[in-house]
């Protein structure tokens, strides 16, 4: 693989006039040979970004629906923007590559919650479990480790699986995928945060089914910006059925702030994979 690996890189986009971007899906930001669908709607979300801008807006939601697995390569992102409010603003973003678009999403503006002020509730279920930093021998996805041929992203940040908890549970209960991520050579941020609930790999191991399981539809809060420092990434599952499973992550920051909660409705692999 050629080219920059940072994140920041990755989300690079040029603007053409009109709510029209150019970029390029970055080869390093794929599993197996397909872009990643978080960094596809962190790139729709930065497009919806440059359009609506103001100190404190950032896509505190983004709802987006897959219409194909593209390849790295140019790309352009087109924004139409339906709403300019005081508090909330509205971009519809399509992401297109040659005359076929990949993804169309939905993207509300606004300001997330301010990171000096504690919530009225919280129910977070990823600090009772989850250390703010991996626990020692946590390998990072790199040369010998089991998920390198697949998952790229660890070309452009430190991604830590913890292993254990891919495989069907010995007291039959339900999925649990646990991860800590952060970018290399830059501090989390908000579009990376985003790409975060989508990092999981599929719930669908649990019940031994591996393979390709496309996202149909993926929606994404943004509760708060991200500290600097580790991401816990927390994936759960309601139900898995024979052609449909939902995938959830929760997504916590290194001072036990919730900033992604994600939900994202997927095609079940086949028993052959």
């Amino acid at each position: 693989m050629t080219g920059s690996t940072l994140f920041t890189d990755a989300m690079a986009l040029s603007s053409s006039g009109d709510g029209v971007y150019e970029g390029v899906l970055n080869e390093h930001w794929t599993i197996g040979p397909k872009v990643h669908g978080g960094a596809m709607l962190a790139l729709c979300a930065n497009a919806a970004r440059a359009e609506v801008t103001g100190a404190d807006v950032e896509p505190i939601a983004v709802s987006g629906s897959f219409l194909w697995a593209p390849d790295p390569g140019p790309m352009q992102v087109v924004t139409t923007v339906r709403k300019r409010g005081r508090r909330v603003s509205l971009v519809d973003v399509e992401l297109n590559q040659g005359d076929r678009t990949a993804l169309r999403a939905a993207i509300t503006m606004g300001a997330p919650e301010n990171n000096d002020g504690q919530p009225l509730l919280s129910v977070n279920p990823v600090l009772p479990l989850m250390t703010p930093d991996p626990p020692p021998g946590l390998e990072p996805i790199g040369p010998g480790h089991p998920m390198a041929d697949i998952v790229h992203l660890a070309h452009g940040c430190d991604i830590r699986p913890s292993l254990t908890t891919f495989t069907p549970r010995s007291d039959g209960g339900p999925p649990l995928i646990e991860y800590w991520v952060r970018p290399k050579g830059v501090a989390p941020d908000v579009l990376f945060a985003l790409l975060c609930g989508d990092v999981s790999a599929p719930v669908t191991f649990g019940v031994n089914r591996f393979g390709w399981a496309p996202t149909v539809q993926l929606t994404a809060y943004l509760r708060a910006r991200p500290a600097d420092g580790w991401l816990r990434v927390m994936c759960t599952t309601t139900q898995i059925g024979q052609d449909w499973f939902d995938e959830d992550h929760i997504v916590v920051d290194c001072e036990g702030r919730i900033v992604v909660q994600s939900r994202q409705l997927a095609l079940v692999p086949t028993p052959e994979g």
